[in-house]
């Protein structure tokens, strides 16, 4: 299934950004700048397939520019171009694999990439509350007229990307800015501590004032564990506990999550599911709350099983699938078998695992790649191959069944795209943390002296 989609994206799209499956044609998403590919290098090294991996490398340093007049999602650019270049990174320089062995001496071209992308992407979080802006032009920077509002996740998803960028670069600024972001996402929750879902950037305040686990905040939350796993960071650690706390306390009924008001609980806002809440059973894995981890991730796959794919949103007060009715080719829910499989060591991960691989085979499989379902009712397709279905989907898939993977034997920590990021030692990691630090107090000082002057 690898070889299909990925052939087919190198066939008939790239270097264009993502596969339009249908038509057998490339169009441009995210940068113009051949997101599927880089999204997809990492994925093949767990595929073995090294030489491919060494060519596509130097396909990318070689033809990658990021000063262009180009407005982009700041959110999906972290996520997949940055992710997807310090993965590649990091797999090359740490994971002792038998990678780049050709005549070319490969140094640190996409680092020194990731690091440009990074630069370009600092003028997001120029605002009053730190929580960065949805859109940046990556030669200009914020674009005029730019909207203040953004999503949870938008402007909380960042510590494991710009953290490990920091480290490498020895820049600071980065894990600075990230984590200056969800410090002021996290200001504004509520005596519940719970957070709303679309922010003022500039104000603070609530837009939409939904808490849940579902699409716009997913990541958030995400980010929290896995960044206090990353970096042995306790703040985040008891970030990350006291929202997982409320959300088991608030939005939990049954063995599903529902979204409610931030700031009366009481009142539910939506009682549905959404198939970016499937991640969450693989973060309650992570975390180590196994019980309640198996409780929910058993409702989504009987979910799974009734339609055959994922339907995008289930009203469970109905029964119905609304409003959403599309199965994008997510990775949500083998995501959290992945987790599961090597938390509950059990064959019916690898039975349920088999029934997504045979369902999106059979379902989704086109001439050129594989497309997403408009409607899992009438498993009608459209024109669309997502970047994340090879980076992320099948990635999750097959690790699940290669049990002896190095991936399961070395420390890493992925991103919310499926990205690799190995574990920074406590050393390079407090030796960041002080610059950031140090910098911090110098620019506390610089302000008390102007205080005094005045």
């Amino acid at each position: 299934m690898f070889d299909h989609g990925y052939s087919s994206y190198m066939t008939h799209a790239f270097p264009q950004d993502e596969l339009a499956s249908l038509s057998c044609k490339g169009f441009v998403s995210h940068g113009n700048n051949s997101l599927t590919l880089i999204d997809t290098l990492d994925t093949l090294v767990v595929m073995g397939k090294y030489d491919e991996f060494e060519k596509q490398v130097w396909w990318v340093a070689d033809n990658t520019n990021f000063d262009i007049d180009l407005c982009v999602s700041v959110f999906e650019t972290n996520i997949r171009v940055l992710g997807g270049l310090l993965s590649a990174h990091v797999l090359i320089t740490s994971s002792g694999l038998p990678l780049m062995k050709g005549p070319r001496s490969y140094t640190t071209e996409l680092l020194d990439l990731a690091y440009d992308l990074g630069m370009r992407l600092l003028p997001a979080f120029d605002t009053t509350t730190g929580i960065p802006y949805g859109t940046v032009n990556l030669r200009y920077g914020v674009p005029d007229g730019e909207t203040r509002v953004t999503c949870t996740a938008g402007g909380g998803t960042f510590s494991i990307e710009f953290g490990v960028l920091s480290v490498l670069t020895d820049q600071p600024i980065f894990m600075h800015v990230a984590r200056r972001a969800t410090l002021g996402l996290w200001k504004y929750r509520s005596s519940y501590n719970l957070i709303g879902n679309h922010i003022d950037t500039s104000t603070g305040h609530w837009v939409h004032n939904g808490a849940s686990t579902g699409g716009g905040a997913d990541s958030f939350y995400e980010y929290l564990l896995k960044a206090a796993i990353l970096f042995d960071d306790d703040e985040s650690m008891e970030l990350w506990r006291e929202s997982y706390h409320a959300i088991n306390r608030w939005t939990k009924v049954n063995d599903w999550y529902i979204e409610v008001n931030y700031e009366d609980p009481t009142k539910w806002t939506q009682v549905s599911f959404s198939s970016l809440q499937a991640f969450w059973p693989g973060v309650q894995a992570l975390y180590g709350d196994l019980e309640e981890a198996i409780k929910n991730v058993i409702e989504i796959q009987a979910l799974w099983r009734i339609y055959g794919v994922l339907p995008e949103n289930f009203d469970l007060a109905t029964g119905k699938v609304k409003p959403r009715t599309s199965y994008p080719l997510r990775p949500e829910l083998a995501e959290s078998f992945f987790y599961l499989s090597g938390a509950v060591p059990d064959d019916m991960w690898l039975d349920f695992a088999k029934e997504m691989v045979q369902n999106i085979n059979t379902i989704t499989r086109v001439e050129c790649g594989f497309a997403g379902v408009v409607d899992v009712l009438t498993q009608e397709l459209y024109d669309h191959m997502d970047s994340y279905f090879l980076s992320e989907t099948l990635k999750y898939l097959y690790l699940i069944f290669d049990r002896d993977s190095f991936v399961k034997k070395s420390p890493y920590v992925f991103n919310t795209e499926g990205r690799r990021q190995a574990e920074t030692d406590k050393e390079t990691k407090t030796k960041t943390e002080t610059k950031t630090k140090a910098k911090q107090k110098k620019k506390q000082k610089q302000k008390q002296k102007q205080k005094q002057k005045q």
